[in-house]
């Protein structure tokens, strides 16, 4: 995998990591990705290279973007340097592909990254082709989101346990409650022991990685800019739009309502039963043989997709 580090005008340095062979873009998708809140570039790395995605990983080419100060160890952003908003990060990947050399890719983003993907094909609709939008949220700040931050400041250094259980919630959802394996309210979400013993197992991970070698003062910088977004507005978006949401994500009615309200000519959703993370959690329904058509296709990536479809 090749690193470069691509410098913006407003976002500053961009690390990136290209996976793939980018001088046979002709022949083969390009995706650009973004990561969600509390994880960096390896969690698009891992679900690529996932059995289930060797198909597609062999027809296409992934550059994946690391938010500012989420590269692996990567020392405190300077209190002089202004985290750029959603909005700013999404215009500026354009520089990504400029500086890549890349004339067209679909985007593959999950949560604050789907947000920041939806901002680029808004901006540079010429560029991406198209928009996988992972558990994507159009609205600012719901009022949970606000109740949730009133417990969690996000000041300091360290990554608090209410912090903590913010990033499990927005990530895992309703199967946050694997941490009590033995609740009832967990036993009714699923009563099966090898799907609780995975999902624990996830959980363990994320917070290994939290508490590993992500810089917490980084990840605060962009949980903020998730916290303070504006409304993302995709009416008239003009690249194709698959919408994917886990059922147990919080943000599951979220996704369905903009469905809802966009133009079904141009926009698909995937609903993903029993699954909160769904990249992690149901990979195999995640690749299922139309994803192939995304690389086959590429100008409209998406029109072999149900309209709906329940894993």
């Amino acid at each position: 995998m090749m690193k470069y580090v691509v410098s913006t005008d407003r976002s500053g340095d961009i690390h990136v990591h290209v996976q793939g062979d980018l001088s046979q873009q002709d022949k083969r998708c390009v995706f650009i990705t973004v990561h969600d809140l509390g994880t960096n570039h390896t969690s698009m790395v891992d679900f690529v290279n996932c059995p289930a995605m060797a198909e597609i990983k062999e027809r296409s080419c992934f550059i994946h973007v690391d938010v500012p100060g989420h590269e692996e160890n990567s020392p405190d952003l300077p209190e002089s340097y202004p985290f750029p908003s959603l909005q700013t990060l999404g215009e500026d990947l354009i520089t990504v592909l400029d500086f890549l050399h890349v004339r067209y890719a679909v985007g593959l983003g999950e949560g604050a990254g789907a947000n920041v993907l939806a901002r680029c094909g808004i901006a540079h609709p010429r560029r991406l082709l198209g928009l996988i939008l992972v558990n994507c949220t159009g609205s600012t700040s719901s009022v949970a989101d606000a109740f949730r931050t009133r417990f969690s400041r996000w000041r300091g250094t360290d990554i608090s346990q209410s912090e903590e259980d913010f990033l499990i919630y927005h990530k895992f959802g309703h199967v946050s409650f694997v941490t009590e394996l033995l609740d009832s309210s967990y036993q009714q979400i699923s009563s099966d022991p090898c799907e609780a013993g995975e999902r624990e197992r996830m959980l363990s991970e994320y917070r290994s990685r939290l508490r590993g070698n992500l810089n917490t003062h980084n990840i605060k910088q962009y949980v903020r800019a998730f916290i303070h977004r504006k409304d993302l507005v995709l009416r008239g978006c003009q690249p194709d739009i698959l919408l994917i949401t886990g059922l147990l994500s919080p943000y599951a009615g979220v996704v369905e309502k903009m469905y809802k309200e966009l133009d079904k000519e141009r926009v698909t959703i995937l609903k993903v039963d029993r699954a909160g993370d769904v990249l992690s959690e149901a990979v195999p329904g995640m690749t299922n043989p139309h994803w192939a058509s995304v690389a086959d296709y590429g100008l409209n990536p998406f029109s072999l997709w149900e309209e709906t479809r329940a894993l």
